[in-house]
C-alpha cells in the first residue's frame, strides 16, 4: 500500500465512474448481493420506496436533500447486511405535468392545444415532456450517488401500476366506497378542474368588506357577486337580536328585482362574526350547501366553471363573477342597500396549489371516495381490527398510526396528522383532464335507466370495470357496436400514488416481492405533503391489504437559504443540485444537507457550507493519502484483524475512541439522528485523528497497521454520508474489483479500556494544550521552539513515558519532568490540575514590551468595566432600554471581566 494518492481529490475526475462501476456490480439489487454471498438470503429485509419525484422538469435541492437522507439509510442497512432495497420510480403528477405541456405549447404558438390537437395527439407531447423529464431525473438522482435498485424502477402511470389503480377502484366500488354524486367541489377556473381539499392553499389578502341591508336585517360579505339568488337568512337561535324574525318571510328589493326572503335559525350562523345574520349561497359554499339539503332549499348555480355568470344571474350571464363584483355593488347602492364598506378587510382567500388562481366552489357531478361508510374489512394485520371488522376508512387511517403501527418521526406530527383526519371530508377523486389515469368506468347506449337520482345530470347506470367490458350487465348486450364509452374524467394523481407501495412491488399478483419488502420499513418524505401523499397512502394500504404501508415515517422540513428565508427564483436565492455538484462533488452537497438538519425543521444552506464540507472531503483524502503513502504492508487485506497487544497509551485512546463513535454513529443512524451522527464523526476524524492521534504517529512511529485499520474503519462510517471519496480511497487500497458499499458495518473491537487508560491520556493533552494557550496568549511564533519544566508530583512516570509527544506536539527545544520542580526565574508559570508548569520565555518574548502591551490593554479593559458597571447601575437605562439591548451589554460586561482577569494572569506570569 505504497501507491501514492493526487495531492487533491478532484469529484469531477471520479464521480461517474465509480457509479458506473456501482451500477454494473449489480449490488444496488438486493437479489443479486444475496446471489453474490454479501447477503444472507434469510436476511432481514430493509425497504424504502423513493417518493416519486414529478415528472414537471428537475429535481431541486428539497429531492437532494431526500436522496441524501434515504441515501445514508439504504447503503447503512446494506452494510449491515440487512436485504436492503431502495425502489426507485417517477410520478405523472397528472394535472401539474398537463398544465406544464399547456404552458409550453401555448409559447410555441399553439393558442388552444387540447382543442388543436386533439386528446391523442396532446396526450403524445405530454408523453414526450414526461418521458424528457424522467431521463433527467434519473440522471440527477445518479449524480447524487443513489443506490437505487433500477431494474425494480416504476411510474405512476405505466401499465402494472394502471392494473393496481383499476383494480382498487373496482374493489372500492364494489364495497360501497366510491360513488358518482353531484355535491360542491374545490373548482379552478383556469385548470378547469376540481381539487381536493387539501389541494387547495390559503392566502391572506386584504379585501372589501361589504355590508348591505337585506329586508330587516343587515348582511356582510366579501363576495357581493354570489349573493344573486339568496333567499334565505340564517341566524342563531339563541340570537335575542333575531328572536322574532325567526320563521317569519317577507317580499324585499335586491339585485334582480322583488324576491321572497325567510328566516331560518340555526347554530350554523356565528352570533359574533358580522352582524350575526348570513345568507346563504347553497351552490357556491361548502357550508351553504349542507345547509340547503338540511333544510331541502334549491341549489342554483350562478357561476360557471369559467369564473362566469350562468342564465340564473339574469342580464349578468357570461359576464365574469369577480370583474363584475363593483358593478353588483353600485346597483345594490343605488338602490339604498350598502350600509357601509369595510376596506382593511383580511381573510383568506382560496387559491390553486398549482396555478395560484383563485378557487370557486361549485356544484359538479364527480367521483367521490366516502371516507365515513361503513364496511367489512376482509383481512386485516392491524393492531384492535380484526378481520370481519365493520370500519370506516378514517378508522383504518386512524388506528395505523394511534396504535403504533406506523411511528411518525417527530412525534409532534401525529397531532397534525389526527386533526386532519378529524376534519376529513369525502375525497374527490375525479379529475377533468386528459393525463393520468383514465377512470375505469363505462356507459353502453341507451342503458341509462336509474333507480335513484343522486342530482342534476347523473342518471347513468355505470359499468365500472378492470377491463373494457364485453357485455352490457344492464341489457347482455355485446359492446362492440360503437356504443360504448369511456368516461372522459382521469384519477386525483394521489390515487395512484397512494398505492405506491404495494403496487410497485407487483401488486395485485402475490409476488415475491410484496411478501418478502412489504410493509416496507421507512416512508422518508417533506412534512409538506404529510396529507397530500401520506396520509392516503395509510388509507389506501389499509383498505386494500389490511395492513400498513410503511413502519416509520421520517418528516424532514424544507430548505432555506442563510438567512431562513425559502428559496425562490425572484430572490435569487435558489440552489441548484446539479450545480452545486459540479463545482463542489456530490458528497459536499450531501453533507451540506444532513449535517445541521434534524427531524422535521427547516435546515439552513448557503454555498459556504457547501465548499466548508468540499474542504472536509479534501481532510479525509488527505489523511489517507498520508496513511497510505506511509504504510509498508505489502498484502492488503481489506478484513483486517487489528492485534491490540503491545498498544502505546495513544493507541489504547485513539481505539477506544474510534469504537466509542462506532458505537454512537450506529445508533444515531437507528434513531434517525442523522446530522448528529455526521458531527460526531466529523468530530472524531478532525478533532482527534487528525489533530491528535496522526501528529503522535509522526512521533511514535510504526502504526502501520493500526493506521490501516482505523482507515478502513473510517471510511466504513463515512461511506453512508460521502460514498464516492470513500469507495474511491478504498479502490486505490485495495483495487476497483474491492466495493466499499458492501463491505461489512464496523464493529467493536478492542476490549474496554481501563478508564485510568483514558484519563492518562487526557493529561497529555491537558498539559499540551495548556503549554499551546500559553503559546498563543504570549504571541510566540509556531516555529519558535522553547524550554519547559513540569513538576509533575504523582504524574512523574507518566510525563516520562510521553515526553516524546509533549515535546514534539507542544513545540518545546527541551523538556524536564520532576516530582517537584522549582520555578525558574522570570519563567512563566502555569497551573495544569495538580501540576505546575514552567515556560521559558526569556528568548522568545521580548519581556519589557510585552509587559508593556500587557499594561495597556488591562488598564483599557478596567475602564470599559467601570463604564458598563456603571451603565448597568443606571436605573433609568435598565427599566427604559430593550430587554435585549439590557442582556446585550451585560454579556458585554461578563466577556470584559472574564478578558481581564486572564490579561493579569499573563501580566503576572511575566514578572
Amino acid at each position: 500500500m505504497n501507491k501514492e494518492l493526487p495531492k487533491a481529490y478532484e469529484p469531477q475526475n471520479y464521480e461517474d465512474a465509480i457509479y458506473k462501476r456501482w451500477e454494473e456490480s449489480g449490488f444496488f439489487n438486493p437479489d443479486v448481493c444475496v446471489e453474490k454471498g454479501g447477503t444472507d438470503a434469510n436476511a432481514k429485509p430493509f425497504t424504502i420506496v423513493l417518493p416519486p419525484p414529478n415528472v414537471t422538469g428537475t429535481l431541486h435541492i428539497g429531492h437532494a436533500m431526500m436522496l441524501a437522507i434515504e441515501d445514508l439509510m439504504i447503503r447503512y442497512h446494506r452494510m449491515k447486511g440487512d436485504k436492503t432495497l431502495w425502489l426507485p420510480g417517477t410520478d405523472h403528477a397528472a394535472i401539474a405535468t398537463q398544465t406544464k405541456v399547456e404552458k409550453l405549447l401555448i409559447e410555441k404558438g399553439i393558442k388552444d392545444p387540447k382543442k388543436e390537437l386533439g386528446r391523442e395527439k396532446f396526450l403524445d407531447e405530454v408523453n414526450k415532456f414526461a418521458q424528457a423529464s424522467h431521463d433527467t431525473i434519473v440522471n440527477q438522482c445518479k449524480k447524487m450517488g443513489s443506490s437505487l435498485d433500477w431494474s425494480r424502477e416504476a411510474f405512476t402511470l405505466d401499465e402494472p401500476r394502471n392494473l393496481a389503480v383499476r383494480t382498487v377502484f373496482k374493489k372500492m366500488y364494489d364495497d360501497g366506497l366510491i360513488y358518482r354524486g353531484y355535491r360542491i367541489v374545490n373548482w379552478c377556473p383556469r385548470c378547469h378542474s376540481t381539487l381536493a381539499d387539501d389541494e387547495v392553499e390559503y392566502k391572506e389578502q386584504k379585501t372589501k368588506f361589504y355590508y348591505f341591508k337585506y329586508g330587516p336585517v343587515i348582511i356582510g360579505t366579501a363576495r357581493p357577486e354570489t349573493k344573486f339568488l339568496d333567499k334565505v337568512i340564517v341566524v342563531h337561535p339563541d340570537d335575542e337580536r333575531y328572536k322574532k324574525l325567526q320563521g317569519t318571510k317577507f317580499e324585499m328589493d335586491w339585485i334582480g328585482g322583488k324576491i321572497i326572503a325567510k328566516v331560518i335559525a340555526d347554530q350554523a350562523s356565528d352570533p359574533k362574526f358580522g352582524t350575526g345574520a348570513m345568507t346563504i349561497t347553497p351552490a357556491h359554499s361548502f357550508e351553504d350547501y349542507e345547509l340547503a339539503k338540511k333544510y331541502n332549499l334549491d341549489v342554483v348555480q350562478i357561476i360557471d366553471e369559467d369564473g362566469n355568470f350562468t342564465d340564473a344571474a339574469g342580464d349578468f350571464v357570461g359576464k365574469n363573477a369577480q370583474a363584475s363584483r363593483e358593478e353588483i355593488v353600485k346597483i345594490l347602492a343605488d338602490k339604498g342597500l350598502l350600509e357601509r364598506v369595510d376596506e382593511n378587510y383580511i381573510h383568506n382567500l382560496s387559491v390553486c396549489y398549482r396555478c395560484g388562481t383563485a378557487v370557486e366552489p361549485l356544484p359538479s357531478k364527480q367521483w367521490f371516495i366516502d371516507v365515513n361508510k361503513e364496511f367489512s374489512i376482509v383481512n386485516s394485520k392491524l393492531k384492535n381490527i380484526k378481520a370481519g371488522q365493520k370500519v370506516t376508512l378514517k378508522k383504518l387511517m386512524s388506528e395505523a398510526v394511534a396504535s403504533g403501527q406506523i411511528e411518525i418521526i417527530p412525534e409532534r406530527f401525529n397531532k397534525t396528522y389526527f386533526s386532519w383526519i378529524d376534519n376529513l371530508r369525502d375525497w374527490c377523486i375525479s379529475r377533468q383532464i386528459w393525463y393520468g389515469h383514465q377512470i375505469p368506468v363505462w356507459y353502453h347506449g341507451t342503458c341509462q335507466e336509474v333507480s335513484e337520482k343522486v342530482g342534476p345530470g347523473v342518471s347513468e347506470n355505470p359499468i365500472v370495470s378492470i377491463d373494457e367490458p364485453a357485455v352490457c350487465p344492464y341489457c347482455g348486450n355485446q359492446t362492440d357496436g360503437g356504443d360504448l364509452h369511456q368516461d372522459p374524467d382521469t384519477l386525483d394523481t394521489w390515487f395512484s400514488s397512494g398505492l405506491w407501495t404495494f403496487s410497485t412491488l407487483g401488486w395485485p399478483e402475490k409476488t415475491v416481492d410484496l411478501q418478502t419488502f412489504h410493509p416496507t420499513s421507512v416512508l422518508e418524505t417533506g412534512y409538506d405533503i404529510l396529507f397530500f401523499w401520506v396520509a392516503r397512502m395509510v388509507l389506501m394500504t389499509t383498505y386494500t391489504l389490511g395492513d400498513i404501508p410503511f413502519e416509520k415515517v421520517y418528516m424532514h422540513g424544507l430548505v432555506r437559504d442563510e438567512q431562513g428565508r425559502k428559496m425562490s427564483k425572484s430572490l435569487g436565492n435558489v440552489i441548484d443540485p446539479l450545480d452545486s455538484i459540479a463545482k463542489y462533488g456530490a458528497d459536499a452537497t450531501r453533507l451540506s444537507l444532513l449535517l445541521g438538519n434534524t427531524p422535521g425543521n427547516d435546515t439552513r444552506l448557503s454555498e459556504e457550507k457547501i465548499a466548508g464540507f468540499r474542504n472536509f472531503t479534501n481532510k479525509l483524502w488527505n489523511m489517507a493519502r498520508f496513511i497510505i503513502a506511509n504504510s509498508k504492508i505489502k498484502n492488503q487485506n481489506s478484513k483486517l484483524q487489528l492485534k491490540i497487544q503491545n498498544l502505546t497509551l495513544a493507541d489504547k485512546w485513539i481505539l477506544s475512541r474510534l469504537d466509542a463513535t462506532v458505537k454512537d454513529v450506529s445508533e444515531n443512524i437507528e434513531n434517525f439522528q442523522f446530522s448528529a451522527a455526521g458531527e460526531k464523526l466529523r468530530d472524531f476524524t478532525w478533532s482527534e485523528l487528525a489533530d491528535w492521534y496522526l501528529e503522535i504517529a509522526k512521533i511514535e512511529g510504526d502504526k502501520e497497521e493500526i493506521l490501516q485499520y482505523i482507515l478502513q474503519t473510517l471510511l466504513k462510517l463515512w461511506h453512508p454520508f460521502m460514498p464516492f471519496v470513500t469507495e474511491q480511497i478504498w479502490s486505490e487500497m485495495f483495487g476497483i474489483d474491492r466495493m466499499l458499499m458492501v463491505e461489512s458495518w464496523p464493529h467493536l473491537v478492542i476490549p474496554t479500556v481501563v478508564e485510568e487508560s483514558l484519563n492518562d491520556f487526557n493529561t497529555i493533552q491537558l498539559i499540551i494544550t495548556t503549554i499551546r494557550s500559553a503559546r498563543a496568549d504570549n504571541k510566540i511564533e509556531p516555529n519558535k521552539k522553547i524550554d519547559a519544566i513540569i513538576s509533575a508530583g504523582a504524574k512523574e512516570k507518566l510525563l516520562t513515558e510521553n515526553s516524546a509527544i509533549i515535546t514534539g506536539l507542544a513545540r518545546l527545544e527541551k523538556l524536564t519532568i520532576e516530582t517537584k520542580a522549582v520555578k525558574p526565574e522570570n519563567a512563566v508559570a502555569l497551573v495544569c490540575g495538580d501540576m505546575e508548569i514552567y515556560l521559558d520565555l526569556s528568548g522568545a518574548v521580548d519581556i519589557e514590551k510585552e509587559t508593556a502591551r500587557l499594561t495597556k490593554e488591562v488598564e483599557a479593559a478596567e475602564k470599559f468595566v467601570t463604564v458598563m458597571k456603571n451603565k448597568l447601575a443606571n436605573a433609568e437605562f435598565v427599566n427604559n432600554a430593550p430587554p435585549a439591548v439590557v442582556e446585550k451589554e451585560t454579556q458585554k460586561l461578563a466577556e470584559t471581566e472574564q478578558k481581564l482577569s486572564k490579561l493579569k494572569e499573563q501580566l503576572s506570569n511575566l514578572k
